[in-house]
C-alpha cells in the first residue's frame, strides 16, 4: 500500500475524530460525495456533496450522536480505490451505544479524497470493493445499502 495514501486514510479519520472541518476540507476535492449512516439518521437520501457538505454532516454528527469514534484496523489499496476494515464507537440518548465492526472505500484523485463510502456490513464492503478492484467503481455508489439506518 502507499504510504502517503495511508497517512491521509490515518489523517482523515483522526480529523473526523477531532470534528476538525479545516483538515477534513483540506484532504477532499471540493465535489467530495461522502455516503454516510448518519445521513439516513438526519433524514437525508442524498450523499454530503463538496465542501458545505461536510461541514452539514459535522453538524449532523454533534446533532445526532453524543459520541462519534471512527478507528481505522486495516488498510487496503487497489489503484485509487482504498478499503479500509475497522470499528465505529457511538452513542447518542436515543439509540443507545453502538460498538461496531464498520468498512469504509474512499476513493482519490490527484491526492485528493473524492468518495467517501461507509459500510455497517463489512462484507458488503469487502465484496464490492473486490468487484471495484478487478472492474472499476460503481455507476452508483448509492446503490449500496452502505446508508441502512441503525435503528
Amino acid at each position: 500500500m502507499d504510504e502517503i495514501a495511508r497517512k491521509k486514510v490515518e489523517r482523515l479519520f483522526d480529523a473526523f475524530n477531532r470534528r476538525d472541518e479545516t483538515t477534513i476540507v483540506e484532504l477532499c476535492d471540493e465535489k467530495m460525495e461522502f455516503f454516510a449512516v448518519t445521513a439516513g439518521e438526519a433524514g437525508r437520501s442524498e450523499p454530503y456533496s463538496g465542501r458545505e457538505g461536510l461541514g452539514l454532516y459535522l453538524e449532523d454528527v454533534a446533532r445526532i450522536w453524543e459520541e462519534l469514534l471512527v478507528t481505522p484496523k486495516e488498510i487496503e489499496q487497489s489503484g485509487n480505490a482504498i478499503f479500509v476494515r475497522g470499528r465505529v464507537y457511538l452513542r447518542s440518548r436515543e439509540l443507545g451505544i453502538r460498538d461496531m465492526p464498520t468498512a469504509w472505500i474512499w476513493e482519490l484523485d490527484g491526492g485528493l479524497f473524492v468518495r467517501g463510502r461507509v459500510f455497517i456490513d463489512p462484507v458488503e464492503a469487502v465484496e464490492l470493493f473486490s468487484r471495484e478492484a478487478r472492474s472499476g467503481p460503481s455507476p452508483d455508489p448509492g446503490e449500496s445499502r452502505s446508508m441502512t439506518r441503525l435503528r
